[in-house]
């Protein structure tokens, strides 16, 4: 397994997204967006985590793989295939989130062919590329750490240390199941958000994002995604999966906010423009 890897990317625009969760129901419709904006596979990427909440991991490992995306590794994906109990996701031990992990985590481990764990044991744990001339890496949580939750309200000296170490201009990063941008002194810090889930704000809508390079500047921008979230939600009741997880789903709000700084706990319920 190559735990860094460089590409090439042949477009202008990036197409670039997280989190599918196991959400079958979002990843086709994306898969359904990226081909109606003619893109094209080689320029799409996911910041890992096909494997998680919801009831069709195998379905989605398989939909990666056949669709031939850039894809890197998140916890979840090191995890299994390391052979481990727990998702790794850094959540606060006996916290509702680790509780619930003991039910959806060992359903995903569990519903995975050879073939998908075959696919999730080659994935990289870093993409490395350049876009109008600014060097760019795809990270799951940070540099430094998989699991590590990164968001808007991060203090910049936390993020310039990442900067610093992958000595790069942009980091793309995932994991915190929010969208965001930072930037500063010429450092962008991009989290395209997470198609497995909503992002709290009182919307089913999920959210993936774009990156466009012109003549040595790079901008950014969030889309929502709107999906079959009734079917996904049912999917889940129907498995026996974590209740609370299928009404956020549907309810657009988190089951709670324990990983989640003060900023970010104080923005549940509004919604992102």
């Amino acid at each position: 397994m190559t735990k860094e890897k460089k590409i090439q990317i042949s477009q202008d625009t990036i197409l670039v997204f997280g989190g599918v969760y196991s959400n079958l129901q979002a990843l086709e419709a994306l898969k359904s967006v990226a081909t109606t904006k003619g893109f094209s596979p080689e320029n799409i990427i996911c910041t890992g985590d096909l494997i998680a909440y919801c009831a069709e991991p195998e379905a989605c490992v398989q939909l990666i793989k056949d669709w031939g995306i850039h894809v890197i590794a998140g916890n979840v994906e090191l995890n299994i295939r390391q052979g481990l109990d727990d998702c790794g996701c850094n959540f606060n031990e006996g916290g509702r989130c680790d509780l619930l992990s003991k039910q959806w985590y060992p359903f995903a481990k569990a519903s995975l062919s050879k073939d998908s764990l075959e696919f999730i044991s080659h994935l990289p744990e870093f993409l490395r590329f350049t876009v109008g001339g600014k060097s760019c890496l795809v990270v799951h949580g940070s540099y430094t750490d998989t699991s590590h939750f990164v968001f808007k309200s991060t203090p910049w000296e936390i993020k310039q240390r990442q900067f610093d170490l992958a000595d790069v201009d942009t980091i793309i990063g995932g994991h915190c199941g929010l969208p965001f941008e930072d930037s500063k002194d010429g450092k962008q810090w991009f989290n395209p958000g997470v198609i497995g889930m909503p992002a709290n704000d009182g919307t089913s809508r999920v959210w993936y994002g774009l990156i466009d390079a012109d003549q040595g500047i790079i901008s950014q921008s969030l889309v929502p995604l709107n999906y079959d979230h009734q079917k996904a939600a049912h999917l889940m009741k129907s498995a026996g999966l974590p209740q609370s997880y299928a009404a956020t789903l549907e309810t657009g709000l988190w089951d709670n906010c324990e990983i989640l700084p003060e900023t970010e706990t104080a923005l549940r319920g509004i919604i992102i423009q």
